[in-house]
């Protein structure tokens, strides 16, 4: 398969029109590129705000309002763009509101129909203290004509156990959606992405916000590249980086990634993380305490 991660900017739109013009030539582009599989960023769909007018834009809490009333309407539009170009499309996350408070939802669209969606299982600090986004539903393995796929929504890359239990029910490749305002904070992401691709022996996609968008203060600055790991051994380069954008320069990044890599190095491997996993179980329980301090030469 082909997969295009996206380093997304969050314009602005005066109009329905605008939107939609933006995103289907984005889809347009790299269904013409020949890709499969299509990864947009976390909180991408912030840039939905502006449809509102500058005053909701820049308000954090209208803005979750906003974005979340329009989400329907542009499910709509990614699906109708999936089914026509005939690829498998992970739209950008967005607030969407359930119960008292809206939760973090990844929505992915397939070339027949299909629907499904991924909640942030972990929030951030400006998420849980600020925003008061919530954690939403159960991870899901969605099984496709392109393989098995899991979705961590940026911070939860960096929690292992996550993406083990993601690995575990059988993910071939995991998206990686993201969106962080520092280098800093990319490079959390880049680092856990790439640990889960080590430990996982799988494609780990990551699709960034990039840009500024100083209308939208949950999103106002936005720090990243694009990029596709995987395990850096057998079948696969040997940095793990299979394809990589230029730092903060919008655009799409392509990677080849065939499954029956994945299973080769899984199996033949100069090391087999995914198949050695449980072996740590009895060696972290339990740590034994030895008063070091207390030995003399």
């Amino acid at each position: 398969m082909r997969i295009a991660a996206a380093a997304y900017p969050i314009d602005w739109h005066d109009s329905w029109a605008s939107y939609e013009d933006k995103l289907s030539g984005w889809v347009a582009e790299a269904a013409g590129q020949g890709a499969d599989l299509l990864v947009f960023p976390e909180y991408g769909a912030m840039e939905l705000a502006s449809l509102a007018g500058p005053d909701a834009a820049g308000d954090l809490e209208r803005s979750l309002r906003v974005v979340s009333d329009l989400i329907e309407a542009a499910d709509g539009l990614h699906a109708r763009l999936a089914m026509s170009h005939g690829v498998h499309i992970l739209a950008a996350s967005a607030p969407v509101w359930c119960g008292e408070r809206p939760v973090n939802r990844a929505r992915f669209f397939g070339p027949r129909g299909q629907t499904g969606h991924q909640d942030k299982q972990i929030m951030t600090r400006f998420e849980r203290e600020v925003w008061d986004v919530r954690p939403g539903g159960p991870l899901t393995l969605f099984d496709t004509a392109l393989g098995r796929i899991g979705v961590l929504i940026c911070y939860d890359s960096e929690f292992p156990l996550l993406g083990r239990a993601l690995v575990a029910a059988g993910a071939e490749i995991l998206l990686v959606p993201s969106c962080t305002d520092t280098l800093a904070g990319y490079w959390r992401v880049r680092v856990g992405a790439m640990a889960r691709a080590l430990e996982g022996q799988c494609v780990v996609v990551q699709a960034p916000t990039v840009g500024p968008a100083a209308w939208c203060p949950a999103v106002d600055e936005n720090a990243g590249a694009a990029a596709i790991y995987g395990p850096p051994d057998l079948g696969f380069p040997p940095t793990g980086v299979l394809a990589e954008g230029a730092p903060n320069a919008p655009g799409w990044t392509y990677a080849e990634a065939d499954r029956a890599a994945i299973e080769r190095v899984r199996t033949e491997g100069a090391v087999l993380n995914l198949a050695h996993w449980p072996e740590q179980d009895a060696r972290t329980f339990p740590v034994v305490s030895s008063p070091f301090d207390a030995f003399t030469a």
